[in-house]
């Protein structure tokens, strides 16, 4: 295995309160490119297999743009993530499961402190995965803090998904503990369960490198709430402009689930979108420059003009 080291960005950290004491939270800035107009504040939410820099800054020799977060910068984009608690290189020692609604708590310490570094009055949000469900719970939570929101390979009551059927089978031994382990191999079944072929081996090769540069681990909280306490969200409560990013193999994210989920969004200034030729992670696709220019022309989209 290649050890990954991460460059041109900030290291930050911040902590929460919790009953069990302070827990350290970690958090990587890359800046906007200075050269473009300003154009925002993106949080990028990781999801239950990965911490933040290996899904949102990683590097593909002879792919360009490999990093969501360095794309994003060079558009004028002050870029955030964090490291949930019990991933990466944030806290760990806590004896619990890490679950969805923890993350969201998370979530609430990392953006007040995103707030305060930047002075933004809000942020852009995008969540993947078990992070939309977080980055939505948050969202339900704080609107106040949430300028949009982009959910991608997210779920609502996983009514129809074939990956979460067949992930239910071994809920008794994710209830059992509070991690599971992980490996090269889990990685690469990430991309074969759905549709092999949407990723090339190379980035799927460096994303393995990237994960287990971080983790040999990986909380089990995520799929215990996905497997057994869905759903977790209110649509009505989700008052900001959304997006849903659904790629078309994916397994987790059965379209009529998330079809139902979209129309009980509130707001009008909503959109879906359904991603041809990707499976569930998205920014390690081979179509991953789709997935960039579908959040970029959300996040850019003029306020509408609301009639009388």
């Amino acid at each position: 295995m290649t050890n990954v080291t991460w460059t041109g960005g900030l290291e930050h950290w911040t902590s929460r309160s919790t009953a069990d004491g302070d827990v350290r939270l970690f958090l990587w800035e890359k800046k906007a490119n200075p050269k473009v107009p300003r154009a925002g504040t993106v949080f990028f939410v990781h999801g239950s297999s990965m911490a933040s820099q290996s899904t949102f800054d990683l590097s593909v020799p002879g792919r360009p743009w490999s990093s969501a977060m360095d794309w994003f910068a060079n558009q004028g984009f002050d870029t955030w993530t964090m490291d949930n608690e019990g991933y990466g290189r944030s806290d760990k020692h806590r004896n619990i499961n890490f679950d969805i609604s923890n993350g969201a708590d998370d979530l609430a310490a990392g953006s007040a402190y995103v707030l305060k570094q930047t002075g933004e009055a809000s942020l852009l949000f995008y969540g993947i995965s078990s992070g939309a469900l977080k980055a939505a719970l948050f969202c339900e939570r704080h609107p106040e803090r949430v300028a949009k929101i982009a959910l991608d390979a997210f779920v609502w009551t996983g009514e129809g998904s074939p990956t979460l059927e067949q992930r239910k089978k071994k809920l008794p031994e994710f209830l059992a503990k509070n991690r599971r382990a992980i490996d090269r191999a889990f990685v690469h079944s990430i991309f074969q369960r759905d549709h092999p072929g949407t990723a090339d081996a190379a980035t799927v090769e460096a994303f393995a490198d990237a994960i287990l540069t971080l983790d040999d681990s990986m909380p089990t909280g995520t799929y215990v709430d996905m497997c057994s306490k869905l759903p977790l969200l209110d649509p009505r409560k989700i008052t900001v402009p959304a997006i849903i990013l659904r790629g078309e193999h994916d397994g987790i994210a059965a379209l009529d689930d998330l079809m139902a989920f979209y129309k009980l969004l509130p707001n009008m200034n909503k959109q879906f979108s359904v991603m041809a030729g990707i499976s569930h992670a998205s920014f390690q696709q081979k179509n991953y420059q789709m997935v960039y220019h579908l959040l970029h022309s959300f996040f850019t989209l003029p306020e509408p003009v609301y009639l009388a």
